[in-house]
C-alpha cells in the first residue's frame, strides 16, 4: 500500500521539478551591425601592419631596450599574468569536478545508546563476539575510502568546465592587450621626450639670440638711439623664454618618470638620441581589412571570449534547475577493538548510496541566477559589438589624422621658413632705424612659436604612426 503511494509521489515531484525548465530560454541574440568593407575613404590593402612584430615595427635600440624592460618588470602585466594563472587554476577546478571524489578517512569515537531503546535493549542481549556482550560504551574505529561523484547528467559540470576554459583564453587575450598598450605607451612618451628635448634646444638657441638682441638694445639706449621701454621689452620677453625653458625642464623630468614608471623602476635618467626624432616615417600605411580586426585586435578576441564564457554559464544556470544524481560509496575496516580492525572479511564494511535531489521550493534563487547569466550574456554581447565599433573608429581617425599631419608638416615647414627670413630682416631693419623694435620682438616671437609647432606636429606624426599600429591590433606578437 505504502509503495503505491510513494512511487507516484516521487514521479509527480519530478515532473514539477522540470516542468517549469522548459521555459528556460538560452538561445540569445541582439542585432547585429555589419562591419564596413573599408575605413571610410582609404583604400584596402592586402596586409596589415599589425602582422609586423613590435621589435621590426619599432627600429630604434634604444627603445626596444625600454620595452623589453617593460615586458619584464611592468606591474600591470605581472598582475596581468596572475589572472591568467588564476583563470588556469579555475579549469582546474572544473575538470576535477566531473571526476569522482575519493578521500582517505580514518576515524575513532565512541557511542553510548540509551537502555530504554531500541538499540540499547538490542545491544544489552547480543553478543559482540562468542562469549562478550556489545559494550554499553561501544568504540567505533574506522580506516577506508570515502567516495562521492555528481553525475553531470544535464551537462552542468561540462558547461561550468566550457566556461572556466573560455574565460582562460579570455585572461590570455587580456595580457596580449595589455602588453600591445604597454609597447605603445613606452613608444609613445619615448618620442615625446624626444620632442621636448629638440624643444628645449630651440628654446636655448632662442634664448642666446634674445641675449644677444637685449645687448644690442642696450647698447643703442647708451647711445641715445632708444628708450629704456625697449630695453625693458626685450628683458620681459627674455625671462618669458627662460620660464619656458624651466616649464620644458620639468616636462621632460615628467616625462621620464612615466617612462621609469611603466618599466617598473624608480626615477633615473633615459638613454636616448633626439635627432631620432626626424628619422624619416612610413610613408603608406598598409591597414588591411576591417573585418581583420576580429583577428588581430586582443581585446576583440577578449570580448568573443567572453561571450561563450557567458554562454556556458547560461547554460550551466539551466542545468541547475534539474534535478542532481549522486553516488556515494564507501569501502574499508571498522571494528569496535583496533585488535580486529584488520580482520577479513569480518571487519570489512562497505556502503552505496544513489540520490536525485530535485529543486521544489525556493527555486527564486535559482531563477535569480539564470536572470543574472542571461544578462551577463547580453552584456557580453553589446560589449562585443562596442569593442569592434571602437577599434574601427580608432583605425579611421589615426589614418585621417596621419594624412592631415602629412599636409600640416609641409605648411609648417614652410612657415617656420617664412618667419626666420622674417627675424633676420626685421635686425637688419633695426640697425637701420627701418623697424622699430616691437616688430623685432613679433618677428622673434613668432619665429620661437612656429619652430616649437613643427616640433609638435613631427611628434604627433610619430605618435600617429604609433597608435595606428595599436588601433590595427599591432604590438604584442
Amino acid at each position: 500500500m505504502k509503495s503505491r503511494i510513494y512511487y507516484p509521489s516521487a514521479i509527480a515531484c519530478l515532473i514539477v521539478a522540470l516542468s517549469g525548465c522548459g521555459t528556460l530560454n538560452t538561445v540569445l541574440s541582439i542585432p547585429e551591425k555589419e562591419i564596413p568593407a573599408s575605413f571610410g575613404n582609404q583604400k584596402n590593402t592586402a596586409g596589415s601592419i599589425a602582422n609586423i612584430n613590435w621589435r621590426e615595427y619599432f627600429a630604434d635600440k634604444l627603445l626596444l631596450k625600454l620595452m623589453d624592460a617593460a615586458i619584464v618588470n611592468n606591474i600591470d602585466l605581472q598582475m596581468a599574468l596572475q589572472r591568467i594563472e588564476v583563470s588556469r587554476s579555475s579549469v582546474k577546478l572544473a575538470n576535477g569536478a566531473l571526476l569522482p571524489k575519493v578521500d582517505l578517512n580514518i576515524g575513532a569515537g565512541i557511542r553510548k545508546f540509551g537502555l530504554y531503546t531500541m538499540d540499547g535493549a538490542g545491544n544489552a542481549s547480543t553478543e559482540i563476539t562468542p562469549g562478550q556482550i556489545v559494550p554499553e560504551n561501544l568504540p567505533d574505529y574506522y580506516v577506508g575510502l570515502q567516495s562521492s561523484w555528481e553525475v553531470d547528467i544535464w551537462g552542468k559540470l561540462r558547461n561550468q568546465r566550457k566556461s572556466a576554459v573560455s574565460h582562460y583564453l579570455s585572461s590570455i587575450e587580456g595580457t596580449n592587450f595589455v602588453i600591445s598598450n604597454l609597447v605603445a605607451d613606452v613608444a609613445i612618451y619615448y618620442y615625446e621626450l624626444l620632442a621636448l628635448d629638440n624643444e628645449l634646444e630651440i628654446i636655448r638657441q632662442t634664448l642666446l639670440k634674445q641675449q644677444e638682441a637685449l645687448d644690442v638694445i642696450v647698447l643703442q639706449k647708451e647711445a641715445g638711439r632708444t628708450n629704456e621701454l625697449a630695453v625693458q621689452q626685450f628683458k620681459a620677453q627674455l625671462l618669458s623664454t627662460q620660464i619656458l625653458e624651466k616649464n620644458t625642464l620639468q616636462q621632460i623630468t615628467e616625462t621620464e618618470n612615466k617612462i621609469n614608471f611603466l618599466l617598473g623602476r624608480y626615477p633615473q635618467p633615459i638613454q636616448r638620441i633626439k635627432e631620432v626624432l626626424f628619422k624619416a616615417m612610413p610613408q603608406q600605411i598598409s591597414s588591411g581589412v576591417p573585418s581583420q580586426l576580429l583577428a588581430n585586435r586582443p581585446d576583440v578576441r577578449d570580448a568573443e571570449f567572453q561571450i561563450e564564457a557567458s554562454k556556458f554559464d547560461l547554460k550551466a544556470a539551466k542545468a541547475a534547475f534539474y534535478p542532481n544524481f549522486n553516488i556515494t560509496a564507501s569501502f574499508g575496516f571498522q571494528a569496535f577493538n583496533p585488535e580486529f580492525l584488520f580482520m577479513s572479511p569480518a571487519s570489512i564494511a562497505y556502503s552505496v548510496m544513489g540520490t536525485l535531489v530535485a529543486p521544489l521550493i525556493n527555486r527564486n534563487s535559482l531563477e535569480a541566477r539564470f536572470n543574472t547569466a542571461k544578462a551577463n550574456q547580453l552584456t557580453a554581447m553589446y560589449n562585443y559589438q562596442k569593442t569592434i565599433l571602437n577599434a574601427y573608429v580608432e583605425v579611421a581617425n589615426e589614418l585621417s589624422n596621419i594624412q592631415n599631419l602629412q599636409q600640416i608638416n609641409v605648411l609648417k615647414k614652410q612657415q617656420s621658413d617664412v618667419l626666420k627670413q622674417a627675424v633676420e630682416a626685421s635686425n637688419e631693419l633695426f640697425k637701420y632705424a627701418r623697424a622699430s623694435y616691437l616688430e623685432v620682438l613679433i618677428a622673434q616671437q613668432s619665429a620661437l612659436q612656429s619652430n616649437l609647432e613643427l616640433i609638435d606636429v613631427i611628434k604627433r606624426q610619430r605618435l600617429s604612426t604609433i597608435n595606428i599600429y595599436k588601433a590595427l591590433g599591432g604590438g604584442w606578437r
